[in-house]
């Protein structure tokens, strides 16, 4: 199976050359997400917006790729200082969306 191109207007727009995901066999590649408004491209305001931003940006380029948060293996986050200092409450937020 050739690598096939994961697109959906639900999340932003790819800035720059690459994609939003890139699916081969069943495996599905996720570029990072950043805390943009899809419909605005604008940034939202507050830290637990921009989490709450990025997961519903990250799962609707999963869905478009026909998977869900189930099939999840790793996610790896790069994390700002203000984002850091927040830690744990963040834990707490992002496991909402991974249940």
């Amino acid at each position: 199976m050739s690598k096939k191109i994961i697109q959906t207007n639900s999340a932003p727009k790819a800035i720059g050359t690459y994609s939003q995901a890139v699916q081969k066999n069943n495996i599905v590649f996720l570029s990072g997400q950043i805390p943009l408004n899809p419909e605005t491209m604008d940034l939202v305001e507050g830290i637990e917006e921009q989490i709450h931003q990025v997961f519903k940006n990250m799962i609707e380029v999963i869905k478009a790729a026909d998977s869900s948060t189930d099939d999840l293996v790793m996610s790896p986050m790069a994390l700002s200082l203000k984002m850091h200092l927040l830690r744990q409450d963040m834990h707490q937020k992002i496991q909402a969306y991974l249940q």
